[in-house]
């Protein structure tokens, strides 16, 4: 194996091995800020050793059953994946480090767990090594956004999440079923060589999974309950593991969907209209994280139309500007929740300029994700715009709309954040907190977050057709120099417009219109998923529970006893044959001295009768004798 290949086993298996060093142990059992300092060396070794790896394409595997190979590689999609995971990680553990509880040991654990998980997803070669990952990263994600566990709502938000994600799920192993009824070898490659109608099967199957990963239509409602956990975990998870991960496998088996007649096509629309109605609901918000939970449906919405139109360099392109851009934009956000006690916009009102480091960061971010010209996020969707419009010209209207509604609800955050406070010393009222106000911003966090900010500025080069076309994937169209100047003008007149009226509407105490109130409350449909699915998977659950205790344990229990007690009782059965066998033997012996006593003083008569009686007893002793040993 040369050095490559044992760097890239090592990338999964030494995060996974720390971070199952630091969880085992349990609460009090390590120091916390080296426990913390730990993770975050481990990621950034595992960050610097991933260089070599994607330049050489390491691959290594094993074989694994129905002649399928169990096989790790650093190509495709993988190539910009995999370091931007482990970067974001990295700088999102150094921030995590600055309060109390996310630098304990168990949280530090569960994190390079999620992040081995996540590792292991992207370089998965096969479908039973994209399921373990795939499984891990769900599971840790439950345990991250219920951390605080004694927060009964909280743990119920994880639950909500992962139940949710759990049931897209399903699709993956629908889709390893039908590879298996296909004839292939497991691998991801093979999947779109499946003949007939199980390749049919496949693709709906890996659509299912993945739209419930990144959080697409119909399974968006989840992703607003994943901001109950920790703001570091909601800035992974929403940025470069979990949710990204969901667009990451529609590019990667892109040429799955293009080998149907109808997956391609329905994977671009749910994509657009994702990236169209979620942004809508994201300009309503009044929550930041909200708003960026919201964006995150949306801006995976332009990824899964790229994997729908072919365009995968392009879509990966984006995937990697967003995942800096979003995981920069979700610790501030929780930075400011630490100092002010709240994340409602008109809370933090002027919050940039109270902590102006910071706030230059962050306005940074907000200006690449309403895809202003030059920063990152503009290159990216425009060069997936050309791909739709390459496509069909309803898909590459629609995807406008979208790239519209992503200015302004980045606008409505900005205008917020960078506007003037009403009193730059003053902590905001304790009727406005939703947790305990610090009133500082940690040194540390501005300088972890300056190497995202500086990738939300420059990662749009990746757009540029000389980098684009070098990038794994189909370049099926670049966008013209008429398409560049007419979405600028576009971008600019609304962040214009948009930063107009959310300045007039400021401090207006006007009720929501109807529609208004209908698309701030769509990330609240996790209630009617808590109604309609998770409380009736725990009500089975806990049904499953009574019927093993009451009915499985207690018959497995009688059945036990009652052998129990025929054991005992063919004891005494025993017992009592071999009295009964001795006292048939004395009785033989006391019957041979009577004979012999009769034949020595003449009786004949009464020889004979003996005879005969001795020759039924012997018959009688041998039948039972028989009758015992089949019975044994």
């Amino acid at each position: 194996m040369s050095a490559p290949d044992l760097l890239l086993v090592l990338l999964v298996a030494v995060p996974a091995v720390v971070g199952a060093l630091l969880v085992l142990p349990g609460p009090g059992g390590l120091p916390a800020r080296p426990s913390a300092w730990a993770g975050v060396a481990t990621l950034a070794l595992a960050a610097l050793a991933s260089a070599p790896v994607v330049l050489s394409g390491a691959e290594v595997g094993v074989g694994f059953v129905a002649g399928s190979r169990w096989g790790l590689e650093a190509a495709g999609p993988a190539v910009l994946l995999l370091p931007t995971v482990l970067v974001v990680a990295t700088l999102v553990l150094v921030v995590a480090g600055a309060t109390a509880e996310t630098r304990e040991p168990r949280f530090t654990g569960l994190m390079l767990l999620f992040t081995a998980a996540a590792v292991l997803t992207v370089l998965a070669t096969s479908l039973p090594g994209l399921l373990v990952g795939w499984e891990l990263m769900g599971a840790a994600s439950y345990a991250l956004i219920g951390y605080r566990y004694a927060d009964q709502g909280r743990v119920a938000s994880g639950a909500t999440a992962f139940l949710t994600t759990r049931a897209a799920d399903l699709g993956l192993y629908l889709a390893t079923a039908a590879a298996l009824a296909g004839g292939t070898d497991l691998s991801l490659d093979a999947l779109a060589g499946i003949e007939g109608g199980w390749r049919d099967v496949a693709a709906a199957g890996v659509l299912v999974a993945a739209l419930g990963k990144a959080a697409q239509l119909p399974f968006s409602f989840w992703l607003a309950r994943a901001m109950d956990g920790p703001s570091p975990v909601s800035a992974l998870l929403h940025s470069a593991a979990m949710v990204a991960l969901g667009g990451y496998l529609l590019l990667r088996l892109s040429p799955l969907l293009a080998s149907t007649a109808w997956a391609a096509q329905t994977t671009a629309w749910l994509g657009v209209t994702t990236a169209v109605l979620l942004g809508a609901v994201a300009v309503t918000q009044t929550d930041l994280k909200l708003l960026l939970a919201a964006s995150t449906s949306a801006q995976l919405g332009f990824v899964v139309l790229a994997a729908g139109v072919g365009a995968t360099a392009a879509g990966t392109a984006h995937l990697v500007a967003h995942a800096a851009v979003k995981a920069l934009l979700f610790l501030a956000a929780g930075a400011w929740l630490e100092a002010l006690g709240s994340k409602r916009l008109d809370v933090l009102s002027g919050a940039a300029r109270r902590w102006p480091a910071l706030g230059a960061l962050a306005v940074a971010g907000l200006l690449a994700l309403s895809g202003l010209p030059p920063f990152s996020l503009w290159g990216t969707k425009d060069a997936v715009l050309a791909g739709a419009h390459a496509e069909s010209t309803a898909l590459y209207v629609a995807a406008l709309a979208a790239t519209v509604l992503a200015v302004a609800y980045a606008v409505v955050a900005l205008v917020h954040v960078a506007g003037r406070p009403a009193d730059p010393d003053a902590l905001p009222a304790p009727e406005d907190r939703e947790e305990e106000a610090s009133g500082s911003v940690a040194p540390r966090v501005p300088l972890a977050l300056a190497p995202l900010a500086v990738g939300a500025v420059v990662l749009g080069v990746l757009a540029l057709p000389p980098v684009l076309e070098r990038l794994p994937g189909r370049v099926p169209a670049e966008p013209s120099l008429v398409e560049l100047v007419g979405s600028s003008v576009l971008v600019v007149v609304v962040a214009a417009l948009t930063a107009a009226l959310v300045r007039a509407r400021r401090g207006s105490r006007r009720g929501t219109g109807a529609l208004t109130g209908l698309l701030q409350g769509w990330l609240h449909l996790e209630r009617a998923a808590h109604l309609l699915v998770v409380r009736p998977t725990l009500r089975l659950a806990s049904a499953a529970a009574w019927a093993d205790d009451h009915v499985l344990a207690r018959t497995v229990t009688g059945v036990g006893g009652a052998a129990l007690a025929a054991a005992r009782a063919g004891e005494h059965a025993d017992a009592g044959t071999d009295r009964a066998v001795h006292g048939i033997a004395g009785s033989l012996r006391r019957s041979g001295r009577a004979v012999r006593h009769t034949s020595a003083t003449g009786q004949l008569h009464h020889y004979y009768l003996q005879q005969v009686g001795l020759l039924l007893l012997v018959l009688v002793v041998v039948s039972l004798v028989v009758v015992i040993g089949r019975s044994r």
